[in-house]
């Protein structure tokens, strides 16, 4: 089991701090500071504990070479502001002695921002001797990065066998949502998978057959099942070369007892395009000259009544073709009714990966959810079923 910020012991001491700092930016400024102000709540307490504060983090893919357009130095009065207006001191290294003066130089409860780990070779290689410079100035390691921890890097990793390793606030929110949401879940558990295509999520939606009692599979996903079982889909996304594979997960899913859950009726229209006419039809219904763009109103409503019998929802990826009006409103509908039950205390919510986020803030329910993740790779691998090289660090 990994260690908290409950456990530090840090005044006085110096501790290496892992974010993700990788932040959109346009012209110099950073455009969206949401993982900044996730991070913040880490580093402010801390700094409060009296720790001397060393934040690192990757900007980019600069490939081992010193691009000042990736400098984390345009980020530093971003992650002040972050902070509620703490000064951040930026140090032009993140080894060697630019970092070593500006770590000797913080009082206690300062805090200094290091420059980009990317600017070295040695980060995404984990090369001991790069990790053994990051770990020569510090006494402690937090890692707060859940969303590079699928990364076995020098920063993630390496680090976190290099010195006394904790799980920051965010980390832990995260790790423990997972939790909840998978390991020790409240049952029912259903999981909502959907998106363009079958071939980018097979290995996730094979580790789920053996851990929920639901799988709601939506987007252009559910059409090459719908398809596989002999449904037709007119002129609609699908995989038919993957027809045999969905075959099989809906065999797998009636040994493991699992329940999958297609649309019963369908939006179509001529094409993917804003203002176009649309018809809903039921699913055995498509003509061949139509695409399925979203579910439809009865699918909607019986995947919102089945959640109300559920204990906790899974959510990675959207039902229909969200991005362009009127092919939101299934998972506008869903994604409502699931924080709205969410709020009313009898279903957990946890959600992440890809185009999950931006679906569910078009659907004004992100804030609804129990939790939601923006880690992207992260999340997906976590999906998997794979072991994350920077949290299996934390456990060691």
């Amino acid at each position: 089991m990994f260690k908290t910020l409950d456990e530090i012991e840090c005044r006085g001491r110096c501790v290496l701090v892992r974010g993700d700092l990788n932040v959109p930016m346009q012209d110099g400024l950073v455009t969206d500071s949401t993982r900044l102000d996730r991070f913040a709540p880490t580093v402010r307490e801390l700094s409060d504990k009296g720790a001397r504060v060393a934040v690192i983090s990757h900007l980019g893919r600069p490939k081992g070479e010193a691009k000042p357009e990736l400098s984390l130095r345009q980020i530093a009065d971003a992650l002040s502001t972050a902070l509620g207006g703490r000064a951040v001191v930026f140090a032009d290294d993140c080894i060697g002695d630019a970092a070593k003066n500006a770590i000797d130089n913080l009082p206690d409860g300062g805090i200094v921002l290091l420059e980009n780990l990317r600017f070295h070779a040695g980060e995404e290689a984990n090369d001991p001797t790069f990790v053994a410079a990051l770990a020569e100035n510090a006494d402690l390691f937090v890692n707060n990065g859940f969303s590079v921890s699928h990364r076995a890097h020098a920063s993630t990793a390496g680090i976190a066998g290099a010195l006394p390793a904790y799980a920051g606030r965010g980390m832990q929110a995260e790790l423990e949502a997972l939790a909840a949401a998978l390991e020790v879940p409240k049952k029912p558990v259903a999981a909502l998978v959907g998106g363009a295509k079958v071939s980018t999520k097979l290995s996730v939606l094979g580790h789920l057959l053996d851990k929920v009692d639901s799988l709601i599979i939506g987007g252009g996903m559910a059409n090459t099942f719908l398809f596989a079982l002999g449904t037709n889909i007119g002129a609609s996304l699908c995989e038919k070369e993957l027809a045999d594979t969905a075959r099989g997960i809906m065999a797998r899913a009636d040994e493991t007892g699992c329940q999958i859950v297609l649309p019963s009726d369908v939006v179509i229209a001529a094409g993917l395009e804003e203002g176009i006419a649309t018809e809903v039809v039921p699913i055995a219904a498509v003509p061949p000259d139509r695409m399925i763009l979203d579910v439809g109103p009865e699918s909607s409503a019986a995947l919102n009544q089945h959640l109300a019998n559920c204990g906790t929802l899974l959510w990675n990826g959207p039902l229909g073709a969200f991005e362009v009006t009127p092919f939101d409103a299934g998972t506008n509908a869903v994604a409502r009714r699931a924080a709205e039950l969410t709020a009313a205390g009898s279903l957990v919510s946890v959600a992440g990966g890809g185009d999950t986020v931006a679906a569910l803030r078009r659907a004004d329910a992100i804030d609804g959810f129990s939790y939601v993740s923006t880690a992207g790779g992260a999340f997906l691998e976590w999906l998997e079923g794979r072991e994350l090289p920077g949290v299996a660090a934390l456990n060691n």
